[in-house]
């Protein structure tokens, strides 16, 4: 039996990026200006949706509270933040530097079945947390159908 290859492009794009911004560096970046250009990371999330609602997680380690922003905007929820790369004034020498600083910029659409006024958020050990109620009028019910 052959084995079956989940392919996944949004993480094939994902990894594009990044190796081109390994190859290029951050020449586009410098020339679009730090607000107009495309974000240097993008968190991991998690999306759920339970009965009562929807719970996204973003994996943000390394930043503080204040340097993530949540926003809504005609029906998207839009994380975006900074992670500040720590800077000394003597040079290291590194064998390896993978973890990525700059500016990050996630957006989801959401349904028009939730609540925005009472969309609340945490940020522990790393994880951010947003909590998307649904309204009250769409949450899932059960309807027992007769078959005949």
């Amino acid at each position: 039996m052959a084995n079956l290859i989940k392919w996944e492009p949004e993480r094939d794009l994902f990894d594009f990026d990044s190796d081109m911004r390994k190859l290029f560096g951050d020449y586009f970046m410098t020339k679009r200006g730090k607000n107009q250009g495309l974000a240097a990371w993008s968190p991991l999330v998690d999306i759920e949706e339970s009965k009562d609602e929807y719970t996204i997680k973003a994996d943000v380690p390394g930043m503080k509270k204040e340097d993530i922003k949540i926003s809504l905007q005609d029906h998207k929820l839009i994380l975006h933040g900074e992670r500040k790369e720590e800077k000394e004034e003597k040079k290291k020498d590194y064998v390896m530097k993978e973890m990525e600083y700059g500016s990050f910029f996630r957006s989801f659409d959401l349904p028009y079945s939730v609540n925005p006024k009472d969309i609340k958020a945490s940020y522990v050990n790393g994880i951010l947390t947003v909590h998307v109620p649904k309204t009250e009028e769409v949450k899932e019910k059960e309807v027992k159908i007769e078959v005949k």
